[in-house]
């Protein structure tokens, strides 16, 4: 998909705002926050609904807002540029429905670390797709998250069904981290939020449809709905969109791994979890992660973001 023959022909590389700018890499942790902080929520919020119809509404209301923000965006993309945020779009909805279809036939523990598998699969097709050449260090950082997430997750791996449907979902986050490294621009960051988004709630709609698409009954649910909708949706994707305008794929993918020591975070802080020493190493080893590719030196070269020119 990303790596299709046809959408490779011309390479053109762009520099991120400042050279040497933490800037993306911050805004990219800020989405890893909002996705985390949604756990807790969520696992409230399906005692009223279930997962495919809060998805449906969910993506819905986000593609709404980000339409009302920035009405003529879609209009001021390419065709070259509408395509890629169908194929985005299609890729991380399949993603989304395979994921919670898996999560029905195992539990939340090893699902949650073979989603995070997607931080092994990104340079992998990066190196193989696109041909980028991934150095000794990150090929360290990737292990080393690995392992994190094993002690964040696991308590024990059965094999199911279930864990090949969320394997699959995992290749496909990948495929998106990699594609929107690679189609994303600064100009076109809220124009492919919109269109992404408005494909994901499609998918998801046609999903939920089939068994009537259910809303949350409470005020409490419709609160934690629309927050993720709002900010763990619309402003999350237009962040990460804007963010890998600037961040090489598999740095991203390695940052995004934060997700699971925020989602501790907050189950800690608000869900009423005991701090574990399980919870302690495995965040110690993402952090760690994440400095080997975000704050060790780089070679210059390292800091530049290659993306095809439309």
């Amino acid at each position: 998909m990303r790596g299709h023959p046809a959408y490779l022909p011309r390479v053109a590389e762009v520099r991120p705002i400042t050279q040497g700018s933490a800037l993306p890499s911050v805004a990219l942790l800020a989405v890893t926050a909002t996705w985390g902080s949604t756990f807790f929520l969520i696992k409230d919020l399906l005692q009223e609904v279930s997962v495919l119809d809060f998805l449906s509404i969910r993506f819905a209301i986000a593609t709404a807002v980000l339409l009302a923000l920035a009405p003529r965006s879609v209009l001021r993309l390419s065709r070259s540029e509408l395509r890629y945020g169908v194929v985005l779009g299609a890729v991380y909805g399949g993603a989304q429905v395979l994921q919670t279809l898996g999560l029905e036939q195992t539990s939340a523990s090893v699902s949650g670390f073979v989603t995070g598998m997607y931080v092994v699969a990104t340079p992998i097709f990066a190196a193989l797709l696109l041909g980028e050449r991934i150095g000794r260090t990150v090929w360290v950082a990737v292990l080393v998250a690995t392992v994190g997430l094993g002690f964040l997750s696991l308590q024990g791996f059965a094999i199911s069904a279930g864990v090949g449907l969320v394997f699959v979902s995992a290749l496909l986050y990948a495929l998106h981290i990699v594609g929107l490294g690679q189609w994303s621009t600064p100009g076109n960051a809220i124009g492919l939020s919109v269109v992404q988004m408005g494909v994901i709630a499609v998918i998801c709609t046609v999903a939920s449809a089939p068994n009537g698409i259910g809303a949350p009954n409470s005020t409490g649910g419709w609160v934690s709905l629309l927050y993720m909708a709002i900010v763990a949706g619309a402003a999350a994707m237009l962040l990460q969109t804007w963010a890998q305008a600037h961040l090489a794929s598999t740095r991203a993918a390695i940052i995004m791994t934060m997700e699971p020591v925020w989602a501790a975070f907050f189950a800690v802080i608000f869900g009423g979890e005991s701090l574990t020493a399980r919870m302690l190493v495995g965040g110690s080893l993402v952090l760690t992660a994440m400095y080997l590719v975000e704050l060790a030196p780089r070679r210059r070269v390292e800091a530049e973001v290659p993306h095809i020119a439309g």
